[in-house]
């Protein structure tokens, strides 16, 4: 009994030995590897060191001396959101600290500059860089250090990623944006979004490090047919408490208008209206300005004082006559205040770059720091090409600031649709010949965003860009998380796949998941034996249950209300559309097993179908109202065919029993 008891004790001692030797080994040494986490937008730079940290309760936050304080409060908010109760605060770095520590400053401080030193981290020195670095080593320090104040919000962004893993991997993180614009446009016609959506919208694109929003409405009259008057002050409040959220979200706000349809580009009062307006919207906050000269007829003239400044109306007299309007505006806005941002216009000659008289003047006359944005080869562009932009740099005798029309949704061809594909088709390496990339959204704001993520994270870093990728990463921020409403969202994200040109085809297909799973059942059905139909059929089901459930799904589980809002007749229609699916699943199993309640499965499809095809958008939410669009020619056409892909039962036989395939179930 001795000598066992000894052998005991030596396996007691041993299972101490191992269990303090774990405190010391990293953990990727004791078989937990150090995973490389997906950020999005990607970064242009991370290297994984060595070990993991996680937070735990208890941390300290260093902030450094002029850290601007939504800043520090949204790291407080990522902390809390990652599980930590007591968030205590100092100054500098204890030289051996007891828990975790969280630095967070600009680069010119003395408590950032010995954190990366301690980090063996060195940072990022471009506009809107910063370095984030996790070191897992003793206590843990975690380093946030901007190059400037909007690349320490980014680092935020990055860093609220990273808290939602159960430890942070240890590594340096340098990262900076290919594009120095990077945003959205509000450029549609129809239903302007609502100051609660605009609000909601520059909140997301502060997630996705997006730093822009230009204001220009269609349908604002004060911004359009009404540009020479005053907003009313209840308006004029509104936009300046606007420009205080951008502001907060490190986004700039930049104010359009569109005087083209009436304007006397000659006509001093017509350049004293204009600034006025911009005055009027600089004493509430706006700094950042914008003249859209876009669908509009530059062969006539507005006033007879034109065609007497610049001659018979024209191609060319219109560039030459907008380049003076546009000049004496940018002159204005760098004699009021000297650090403005460049003018920002787009052209009535706004898509392709083909040489023509309107460009050469504008490129001849017009001041090189305005900024001129371009659509691409065509309104809505099926791809957008390196050599395209080269041509359009050409063009327009400057770098280009690309206006993407999409997910925009307020032409012909989009009519009952949501344009929810990734953001795909646009080259790696347009950063070296554009200024940035402007998503123009839809009138939907909420379901806007997996198209303008992917708008946002191809203008950061376009390169290293993955659309499918960056549309999961959509899915996954709309749902929490939740892994059960991502997949929902994904679900309806394919039947909302088909994207329109001006033309008749589009540049991307509707609903290619579906379609592949579709074309798989009526594969099997045509060539497969009785186990593969079976199969096929069970496949189908489970594929219809999943478009049937999606919309309650999302309804519950997306975190902001609004997207289930703004898709609702979308949602109605799809529910009704996989219930019609889910019948056409029973009516085949039925059809394959012999009997004669096929037919009855079928009629209660096509009829449910019929439903679905009869809901309309919401009325005056898009320029064109219309039946909504779920999966078109591919769902529909499936239901349709469905009842010819296999021949039902069509008479009881005359002892009652149901007829039944030799080789199916009995």
């Amino acid at each position: 009994m001795a000598r066992r008891s000894g052998k005991i004790g030596a396996v007691v001692a041993l299972m101490v030995t191992s269990a303090s030797l774990a405190i010391a080994v990293p953990s990727h040494a004791l078989g937990h590897p150090v995973t490389r986490p997906t950020i999005y937008p990607a970064p242009t730079s991370m290297v994984l060191t060595s070990g993991t940290l996680a937070l735990g309760t208890s941390v300290v936050l260093i902030t450094a001396p002029g850290t601007d304080p939504e800043t520090v409060a949204r790291v407080r908010d990522v902390l809390t959101a990652a599980g930590v109760k007591t968030i205590a605060s100092a100054r500098r770095l204890p030289v051996a600290p007891d828990r975790v520590h969280i630095v967070l400053g600009l680069r010119d401080s003395g408590v950032v500059r010995d954190s990366l030193s301690r980090s063996k981290a060195t940072l990022d020195t471009h506009a809107e860089g910063y370095t984030l670095a996790v070191v897992a080593a003793g206590a843990g320090i975690v380093t946030l250090a901007g190059h400037d104040a909007d690349g320490l919000f980014h680092a935020v962004q990055t860093f609220r990623q990273l808290a939602r893993r159960p430890t942070l991997p240890a590594l340096v993180i340098q990262d900076h944006p290919a594009m120095p614009i990077r945003g959205t446009i509000e450029g549609f016609y129809g239903a302007p979004w609502s100051m609660a959506d605009r609000t909601r919208h520059l909140d997301f694109l502060a997630t996705v490090k997006a730093n822009t929003y230009v204001y220009s409405p269609k349908d604002d009259p004060y911004a359009r047919d009404r540009w020479r008057e005053a907003y009313p002050a209840a308006t004029l409040s509104a936009l300046g408490t606007l420009a205080q959220t951008a502001r907060r979200n490190h986004v700039d706000f930049v104010y359009a208008v569109s005087p083209g349809p009436s304007v006397c580009f000659s006509d001093p009062a017509d350049v004293q209206a204009l600034e006025r307006k911009f005055d009027a919207l600089r004493a509430i906050g706006v700094g950042s300005f914008y003249v859209a000269l876009d669908d509009i007829e530059y062969t006539k003239w507005n006033c007879e004082r034109d065609k007497t400044a610049f001659g018979p109306s024209g191609a060319e007299a219109a560039g030459v006559a907008q380049a003076q309007l546009l000049n004496a505006v940018q002159a204005s806005l760098s004699a009021k205040d000297l650090g403005a941002r460049a003018l920002i216009m787009v052209p009535t000659e706004y898509y392709d770059a083909k040489e023509t008289p309107y460009k050469a003047a504008l490129r001849k006359h017009l001041d090189p720091r305005i900024v001129i944005q371009w659509t691409g080869t065509d309104v809505v562009p099926p791809a957008i090409s390196i050599p395209d932009a080269k041509a359009a740099t050409k063009a327009f005798g400057r770098k280009t600031l690309l206006w993407d029309n999409y997910p925009v949704n307020d032409y012909a061809q989009t009519t009952g649709r949501l344009l929810m594909a990734p953001y795909a088709r646009r080259e790696a390496g347009l950063s070296g010949e554009l200024t940035g990339i402007l998503s123009n959204p839809m009138n939907q704001e909420a379901p806007s965003r997996p198209a303008v993520t992917g708008v946002a994270a191809f203008g950061w870093n376009d390169t290293a860009y993955d659309a499918e990728r960056t549309w999961h990463f959509s899915a996954r921020e709309l749902a929490g998380g939740d892994e059960r409403a991502t997949a929902a969202l994904l679900t309806f994200f394919d039947t909302q796949h088909m994207a329109p040109t001006f033309g008749s085809q589009p540049w991307q297909e509707q609903a290619p998941r579906l379609k592949a799973a579709l074309d798989a059942v009526r594969e099997a059905l045509a060539d497969g034996d009785a186990a593969a139909r079976q199969r096929a059929i069970a496949d189908l089901t489970e594929r219809a249950d999943e478009i049937a459930s999606a919309p309650d799904i999302i309804r519950a589980g997306t975190i902001d209300p609004s997207f289930a809002a703004q898709a609702r007749p979308w949602l109605d229609a799809m529910q009704r559309w996989g219930r019609a699916l889910q019948l056409t699943a029973a009516g085949l199993g039925a059809a394959d097993s012999g009997s004669i309640a096929a037919a009855r499965y079928f009629d209660d499809a096509r009829t449910l179908a019929r439903e679905a095809a009869a809901i309309t958008t919401i009325p005056g939410a898009t320029r064109f109202d219309g039946p909504i669009k779920i999966a078109d020619g591919v769902l529909d056409a499936f239901v349709s065919d469905a009842p010819t892909l296999i021949a039902a039962a069509s008479a009881i036989e005359a002892d009652g029993a149901v007829p039944v395939r030799s080789d199916g179930p009995k």
